[in-house]
């Protein structure tokens, strides 16, 4: 397999994993250079650069420029060139300049495209207002994940992925995404257990204050699931008096959506995350 098709998959993979991340591709090169016109690579929100685009003298400038795209969301390019043509820090046209100490003296230009993650939703259960969610989540640009044990007939059009399996469907969650429990009498034990050892950033239970409070006190004893309780909205949703099914998948989707807005629930790459690993 080509280095080309590597970076290409890991892209898929990024974007299937609802995570961000920054492709690299160099756009142009003077002189000698290792890598050519075409070359792409990824930065990972671990600032981890995948794929090849020349020596260290290159590698550290796209690592350091492509977490800086990924904390502003903005597109960028760089120029790398030799360190005795590097008078200021920005180029003539605006590009920003980074010195090279490789002795080939080639110059390279490498286009930044940060990719921010899609947000996710994924609902356990498959009561109509765990059915609802999916559709309601979709309509407003969520990628959507169903997870229900036994689930009898087709997965609805509007998910995106099915796990007949909650653990599974729970696992994939990650800090930018919402989950929500809507089994309603079926699994609800089970699907406590796998909301709780996810990392969504939004957890949610579609059940009375009461019935939570009694699931609760099965889990609690447990160091690796207590913690995440404080963290469960249960009831899900925001207090609009909601009776009907679309009306309580409503009242939830507009609680996730004022808490991503209002800052209390972080998307997948914020900037204080991407700080944290900028040199």
């Amino acid at each position: 397999m080509k280095q080309s098709d590597n970076t290409l998959d890991l892209i898929e993979t990024l974007r299937r994993g609802g995570q961000s991340f920054c492709v690299a591709t160099i756009v142009r090169t003077k002189h000698a250079t290792s890598a050519k016109p075409g070359a792409k690579a990824v930065v990972t929100e671990d600032g981890e650069l995948h794929g090849f685009l020349g020596g260290a003298c290159v590698t550290g400038a796209v690592r350091k420029e492509g977490l800086a795209a990924l904390k502003k969301a903005e597109a960028t390019m760089i120029r790398v060139r030799p360190k005795d043509e590097v008078v200021a820090p920005v180029d003539a046209d605006g590009t920003t300049l980074h010195k090279s100490s490789c002795p080939s003296g080639g110059t390279v230009e490498i286009f930044l495209e940060p990719m921010k993650a899609t947000r996710r939703l994924i609902v356990l259960g498959a009561s109509p207002i765990a059915l609802t969610l999916i559709d309601l989540a979709k309509a407003i640009g969520y990628r959507t994940v169903l997870g229900a044990n036994g689930f009898d007939g087709e997965p609805p059009e509007n998910a995106d992925d099915f796990f007949d399996d909650m653990a599974a469907a729970a696992a994939d969650a990650g800090p930018g995404d919402a989950l929500v429990l809507s089994t309603q009498g079926r699994r609800d034990r089970e699907a406590l257990r796998a909301a709780l050892s996810s990392k969504a950033g939004y957890l949610g239970m579609v059940a009375s204050r009461t019935k939570f409070r009694a699931l609760a006190r099965d889990v609690a004893g447990d160091p690796a699931l207590a913690p995440r309780l404080d963290d469960m909205h249960a009831p899900a949703g925001l207090d609009i008096h909601a009776v009907e099914p679309e009306e309580i998948a409503l009242s939830i989707i507009g609680e996730i959506v004022q808490l991503r807005r209002s800052g209390q629930m972080r998307d997948n790459a914020t900037s204080e995350d991407l700080g944290e690993v900028l040199p």
